[in-house]
């Protein structure tokens, strides 16, 4: 599995301001005798090698297990590579299976607030749903062709129970949020977009308007996988707005939803509702999470909301907006083009302060390439929150744990 997170202040705040942002990510990985079963060894690709030299060798006869928790800060950028795509000594090295948590934060209310906010959102998280990620991988011994007795396994849990494990380790953040409120007499507040990979699947939970894509290289596409919990989505919804308005809308700014509050409530028995789903993943895909900082970078945004809308919607203005803004086509080629995660990460960090730099900028980047490869023509599962798609060009998909 390979990695790579990054993280800025933005250019507008640098000097003046704090980053509210938060990123965390557990990688569990494992190896067990000549590699991950059923699976085509990809051929070793030197540019996403992590920069630490080579890696530990695994025989026939070893079995190992290595666990590891990173921050945003123990990585910053850095593109960590768990050796799948390696050779040692001649041979190409046995995949390991992955397993992993991912979780970013963004802080809203200032230092002892937001950041406040944002970390405990992300250690909580990543506290409670790290074993969850663990115990799910060793459900499933047959993917290293290993006859274990069933009775000594837990139960393979289902999509259903690990979106629930997502919310709930959610909702266990916000009292938690909620606790120190009102324990300093501050209003603190972040979103969270957050989940489990384990299975070939991602399981994940979103609360606020911080985003998670895939992009798959073989089709060349991007899904965005949540939707904002915002002012501006919902008049999008509603068709009150286009979508090129809502790239630059003064209220771009504004949530509908968030983690925490004011303090006035019961810590022990608040809750907050927290959109789930679960997508499957493949080994060209791209998992992308974000904060908003990436895509509302733009600080000219209400001078160029001003001029569309005075000019009835112009063809020529909608298309200044789109090439001063971070749209999801750019992101896509961003990822596409990077010849590593670490570069793509760094790429979204230069892109936000270039667009503006109007706020903090988190990213978190994650690919395995042990996963089976992206289905060719028809078979390919809709992932996209939204889908743009006539529901009579879809193809009938049958899936199965095979």
């Amino acid at each position: 599995m390979r990695y790579s997170t990054n993280y800025d202040i933005g250019d507008r705040k640098r000097g003046q301001g704090i980053n509210e942002d938060s990123v965390s990510l557990t990688v569990f990985e494992e190896g067990h005798r000549d590699g991950y079963r059923g699976q085509d060894r990809p051929q070793p690709q030197d540019s996403d090698t992590a920069d630490d030299g080579e890696p530990a060798e695994v025989t026939d006869e070893t079995v190992g297990t290595e666990t590891a928790a990173y921050t945003a800060a123990d990585t910053d950028g850095a593109d960590i590579d768990d050796g799948d795509t390696s050779e040692l000594d001649g041979t190409e090295q046995p995949m390991n299976r992955s397993a992993g948590v991912f979780v970013v934060a963004d802080g809203a209310g200032g230092h002892d607030a937001g950041d406040i906010a944002s970390y405990i959102t992300t250690t909580i998280v990543a506290e409670q749903l790290a074993p969850v990620a663990i115990r799910t991988a060793r459900s499933y011994p047959g993917d290293f062709d290993v006859d274990v007795a069933r009775d000594v396994l837990p139960d393979p849990p289902g999509e259903r129970e690990l979106e629930t494990a997502v919310a709930e380790a959610i909702t266990a953040a916000h009292r938690e949020i909620i606790r120190y409120a009102n324990e300093t007499g501050t209003q603190s507040y972040t979103t969270v977009v957050a989940g489990i990979y384990a299975d070939g699947k991602l399981h994940y939970g979103w609360v606020g308007d911080s985003r998670a894509y895939v992009v798959n290289s073989a089709r060349e596409t991007i899904s965005p996988l949540t939707r904002d919990h915002a002012v501006v989505q919902e008049w999008i919804d509603s068709d009150e707005i286009d979508p090129v308005e809502a790239h630059v809308h003064p209220n771009g700014n504004e949530i509908t939803r968030a983690l925490g509050g004011s303090g006035y409530e019961d810590p022990d028995e608040a809750t907050v509702g927290v959109d789930t789903r679960t997508v499957r993943l493949y080994a060209e895909d791209t998992v992308l999470a974000t904060s908003d900082g990436l895509i509302d970078a733009q600080t000219d945004a209400p001078e160029l909301y001003e001029e569309y809308v005075d000019s009835d919607h112009a063809d020529s203005v909608a298309e200044r907006i789109h090439d001063a803004v971070v749209t999801d086509d750019e992101i896509r080629d961003v990822v596409l083009d990077a010849a590593s995660l670490d570069e793509a990460s760094q790429e979204f960090v230069s892109l936000a302060n270039d667009r503006g730099g109007k706020d903090n900028i988190s990213v978190l980047l994650f690919a395995d390439s042990a996963l089976p490869k992206t289905p060719g023509s028809g078979g390919m599962p809709v992932r996209d929150i939204d889908p743009d798609l006539d529901i009579s060009e879809r193809d009938t998909v049958i899936m199965t744990d095979e």
